[in-house]
């Protein structure tokens, strides 16, 4: 139930202020200029494979924006030491937190739908890769919301909590690109931690249990990170 009740407040926070529309706006323009790009191309066809793979991108930037200020903020103005030493568990605090930052972003990605209504006016998209297609940046979205969470609990400075987890999350996207360089096994992990290469097979239409299980590993395990983060302050 507290859960609940720091996700509700976080939820009314976010929509009454600014930053959160700003950062949602940004988002939903680079998407439609890259749809927008995708469908007046030569030969395109009509599918959400270009919106899809541009959003996983640009989701790399939203989701620290959207986390940075939900510990780092709290750390800055002294309430945190006052929220962790209420009768709160510090995994209510990380939960409730984190489900009022995928609640926006579940937002943000029901609005790109639009775009997704104008392929089936004007065209005759596959259902399927639509569908696998959302599942995966909604997968991607939580993952890339814990990384950030993460961030925000390690720095009192709300820019400073944003760039840790851009930085994190940059490194987890184009760490296949190193793979190339190596062999053998190190080649097999470095493209196994990979989100570039887990989230493209949603874009092309296929659903793999193996991608799904590897972001909810990201999420269990960054959520326990800023858990654990949180829990070091109580002795400091």
């Amino acid at each position: 139930m507290k859960t609940f009740t720091i996700a509700w407040k976080e939820s009314k926070i976010f929509f009454s202020t600014p930053g959160a529309y700003v950062v949602g706006a940004m988002f939903l323009v680079l998407t439609g200029i890259f749809f927008v790009s995708n469908i007046t191309a030569p030969f395109a066809e009509a599918g959400v494979r270009g919106i899809v793979d541009w959003a996983s991108f640009f989701m790399v930037f939203l989701a620290p924006l959207l986390t940075m200020r939900l510990l780092a903020e709290e750390q800055k103005l002294g309430t945190l030491e006052l929220l962790l030493t209420s009768p709160v568990r510090d995994w209510e605090v990380v939960l409730g937190k984190y489900i009022a930052a995928y609640l926006i972003l579940i937002v943000t990605l029901w609005l790109t739908l639009y775009y997704v209504l104008l392929l089936y006016i004007f065209g005759e998209p596959d259902t399927g890769p639509v569908l696998s297609g959302y599942l995966g940046l909604l997968l991607h979205g939580a993952a890339a919301l814990a990384v950030g969470l993460l961030g925000s609990s390690l720095s009192g400075n709300q820019v400073v909590a944003a760039v840790l987890g851009i930085a994190i999350l940059l490194i987890l996207e184009f760490v296949d690109r190193i793979a190339v360089l190596v062999t053998g096994t190190a080649a097999d992990v470095l493209n196994g931690l990979s989100l570039n290469a887990h989230a493209a097979d949603f874009g092309r239409g296929v659903i793999d249990t193996e991608n799904i299980v590897y972001f909810l590993s990201l999420v269990a395990v960054f959520l326990f990170l800023t858990i654990r983060s949180l829990e070091t302050r109580r002795w400091r």
